[in-house]
């Protein structure tokens, strides 16, 4: 069947992927239903069941997920009631009806040992709460048989918080601060994530996939590039992981290799300074 003629379902469409997701399928003429929790509580299993009946969903987006890292550390319950259980009831419906479904995976499912991009096949080390939950998340999905995960890190998009947005709002009251320098890994641009996403579900390439913004960065380097290109005059200081001492573990090797998209004949994502330099415009027109 072809993938403008099926429904595709979007979870958490309100949130920083989902927005840009919604986007692109409107763009492309793709029929959507987007959701957010008003809409479609995911952890309510009868809703759940009666939303896939009611509407004739033939393919998932599953974006919605508990994503405060450090606070799924104090609300461990509610962080595994949306990332794990709230999964499950959507990959239970999916299985019933046998229909393709995309997961957002993360990072964090590894370790953080060394220093070589990590393979899609590597050994999870899940270090946190979240991590842990979202790597649940992962082996739920592995139960179907047509699925893509994929897994993404240092996420920024204009409909929501993140690390761009926290640190030009930092510029405005602080002239030096101290940030993280020795986790490293990639940004992702929801825009250019959401291309690929529309590329992936036009195929029947099922699998797991790594997914970011080309290049490796550290925190501390990438908030001196967000100041540099945004001409803000703040100096940053390089703290270690342990000096800043964040409530959730992170790795500190957070690089992963993207071979495997090329392999399947999908586009790697623009490099991440690239993502920066468009995100501040779209930042600045809105």
């Amino acid at each position: 069947m072809d993938i403008n003629e099926k429904i595709i379902l979007v979870t958490g469409a309100k949130g920083q992927l989902g927005y840009d997701i919604v986007k692109e399928l409107k763009k492309n003429n793709i029929k959507y239903i987007a959701t957010d929790s008003d809409d479609l509580d995911i952890t309510n299993e009868p809703k759940v069941k009666s939303f896939f009946k009611e509407h004739n969903v033939s393919y998932v987006i599953h974006c919605a997920a508990f994503t405060q890292v450090d606070k799924a550390e104090e609300e461990k319950e509610l962080n595994y009631k949306i990332n794990v259980l709230g999964t499950a009831n959507i990959v239970n419906e999916c299985k019933k009806y046998d229909i393709p479904m995309v997961y957002f995976s993360t990072d964090y499912i590894f370790g953080g040992e060394g220093d070589k991009p990590y393979y899609e096949d590597d050994k999870a080390n899940p270090l946190g709460e979240y991590a842990k939950s979202k790597y649940e998340g992962e082996l739920l999905v592995k139960k179907l048989n047509k699925y893509y995960i994929v897994r993404i890190s240092w996420v920024f998009g204009i409909n929501g918080n993140n690390f761009i947005k926290t640190m030009l709002k930092l510029s405005e009251t602080k002239k030096e601060l101290n940030v993280v320098s020795d986790q490293i890994g990639s940004p992702t641009y929801t825009v250019d994530l959401s291309k690929l996403i529309i590329d992936m579900i036009k195929t029947d390439k099922y699998g797991v996939y790594h997914a970011t913004n080309e290049g490796f960065i550290s925190w501390s380097d990438f908030a001196r590039e967000i100041f540099k290109k945004a001409n803000k005059n703040v100096v940053v200081h390089d703290v270690t992981t342990e000096e800043y001492n964040a409530k959730a573990k992170r790795p500190k090797n957070s690089r992963l290799c993207k071979d495997k998209l090329v392999e399947n004949g999908f586009n790697r994502l623009p490099p991440w300074q690239d993502a920066l330099s468009r995100f501040l415009i779209e930042l600045s027109e809105n």
